[in-house]
């Protein structure tokens, strides 16, 4: 296993499968004609051109659109006075209303990812981007540590993780606290202060944007750890946000989620099998079938040679973990991996292990070391858990159907730094009456209904609409998504509380 979050690193097998389905939201002449507005928008943006501002061309699938791409100089750690600065990169696009309003900020989740990168994938969730434009220029911002904001190396440990022997809770702990303060060391011999990658600071970061872009509010749009980046910043700075919109929230004391709840939602998975007649002879009893493969795995993992470059094999043991981890990586979104997944089960369960070779490969299971970004690796560590929390977990985690491999590295990685935890004042959920749109998919295998609810709950100006059958990459699987998220924004009253998006064929 290696050590950038595991469940990132499993989810390399599902390349080709690892964007949400994108659902048109404009056609052909509508984005043309978009790319037009914008084009006879550039004089008139230029007038509001900020410090340290290029304009662009920016094209995506054909689309050419004017756009800035900006750069502002943050602390990396505000606590120290002799800080570094270090860069925030951004992509502006200008608004195409006629009563634009606050600055829409788009956070991405992770931690890790890229604002840019998600704007600049083809198709994906470019047509949401520009048609949020009606309602203010739109950034899509590269996080400290993230994208072209990146200026710390990735820390190679030298702990390694054994490939071809029984792998216990306490070993691999021990390991990944090891390498975890062997890379907190490196970065500093590398110039870079780990303890500045919290997701306060982030929060403080969108704060200096706001400031940088001469508005007095912004609006905040993001997606599972960026809600939680949100969270931060509605806490942070309640009177200079004017809406937000979130979708498979993360609450600030939900960077571990709970197996029970976890368990819960192969039972709704199971509901959603059980709608499709073939799909429902062959997997009458989801829990029971995994179950099974996990016993078999524990009391006999497999040994598997895995060929190398070299033309030699690489000896390997597979063990209940290791499917738990792939498991955790794929059950986000049912329309894209949850049916491999099944298959998968179904030929362990039937003593057939031709394809594993393959799946540890494509997974980097296989790779022993143990490696970290500074960025997604802090910001996990700093948000932590409560005490309450952690023991809940704790008490829980061994009779799961996932175990501890929903969150790895984490809780295993929990408080391994001194100072770096943000304590449990940051991890109160906010209050505040802020205009939030709520987005929530019924069989999103990562951030659950029942956790989404409970972190929104201090929210009293709350619009919430369920997806039905969406996983956790929801934006663009309808356009009555955009629809909803148009109304909310236009402060019209939201039309429809659930959404209906249609199941995959769980068998084919």
């Amino acid at each position: 296993m290696s050590a950038k979050n595991l469940i990132i690193r499993i989810a390399s097998l599902l390349a080709c499968l690892s964007l949400p389905l994108v659902t048109p939201l404009l056609s052909a002449a509508e984005q043309a004609n978009q790319s037009k507005q914008s084009n006879q928008l550039t004089s008139q943006s230029q007038q509001y051109r900020f410090d340290n501002e290029e304009p662009i061309v920016f094209e995506n699938s054909g689309v050419k659109v004017d756009a800035f791409a900006g750069v502002i100089q943050v602390p990396e750690n505000r606590s120290n006075k002799d800080s570094r600065l270090i860069p925030l990169h951004y992509l502006r696009f200008p608004a195409t209303g006629k009563q634009a309003g606050s600055p829409i900020v788009y956070l991405a989740g992770g931690p890790g990812g890229s604002g840019i990168s998600t704007v600049s994938y083809p198709g994906f969730r470019f047509p949401l981007f520009m048609a949020m434009r009606e309602f203010g220029d739109v950034i899509a911002l590269d996080q400290r540590g993230t994208g072209k904001s990146r200026t710390a190396p990735k820390c190679e440990s030298k702990q390694t993780m054994p490939l071809n022997e029984i792998l216990t809770d306490k070993l691999v702990t021990s390991r990944y606290r090891k390498a975890a303060l062997e890379c907190v060391a490196f970065w500093k011999q590398q110039g870079v202060d780990a303890m500045g990658y919290t997701t306060e600071q982030s929060a403080r970061d969108i704060d200096q944007l706001r400031q940088h872009l001469q508005a007095d509010k912004i609006s905040l749009w993001g997606i599972s750890y960026g809600s939680h980046l949100a969270f931060a910043s509605m806490k942070l700075m309640p009177k200079k946000i004017d809406k937000v919109v979130i979708a498979s929230a993360e609450g600030l004391n939900q960077t571990i989620k709970m197996p029970a709840n976890t368990d819960a939602y192969f039972g709704r998975l199971q509901q959603a099998i059980n709608q499709q007649p073939k799909a429902a002879a062959a997997y009458p009893d989801l829990e029971g079938l995994i179950q099974r493969v996990h016993n078999k795995l524990q009391s006999n993992p497999i040994p598997l040679k895995i060929p190398v470059k070299d033309g030699n094999a690489q000896d390997f043991l597979f063990q209940r973990a290791h499917m738990q981890g792939l498991a955790s990586a794929m059950i986000a979104d049912p329309h894209r991996a949850v049916p491999m997944l099944l298959q998968v089960y179904t030929t362990l369960d039937n003593n057939v292990t031709e394809m594993l070779p393959s799946l540890v490969q494509r997974a980097g299971l296989n790779d022993p070391s143990i490696s970290f970004d500074v960025m997604s690796f802090a910001m996990d560590v700093a948000s932590g858990i409560t005490d309450d929390r952690l023991k809940r977990f704790n008490q829980q985690a061994g009779s799961s159907i996932v175990g501890r491999m929903l969150n790895f590295p984490m809780p295993q990685l929990n408080r391994s730094i001194e100072g770096l935890d943000l304590g449990d004042e940051f991890r109160q959920y906010p209050k505040n009456d802020i205009p939030t749109l709520l987005l929530s998919g019924t069989l999103d295998g990562r951030t659950y209904l029942e956790s989404q609810l409970e972190a929104t709950q201090g929210l009293s100006n709350l619009t919430k609409v369920v997806v039905k059958n969406a996983g956790h990459n929801l934006f663009m699987v309808s356009p009555e998504v955009t629809k909803t998220i148009q109304q909310f924004m236009r402060n019209q009253k939201v039309g429809k509380t659930e959404i209906i998006f249609e199941l995959p064929a769980f068998v084919k």
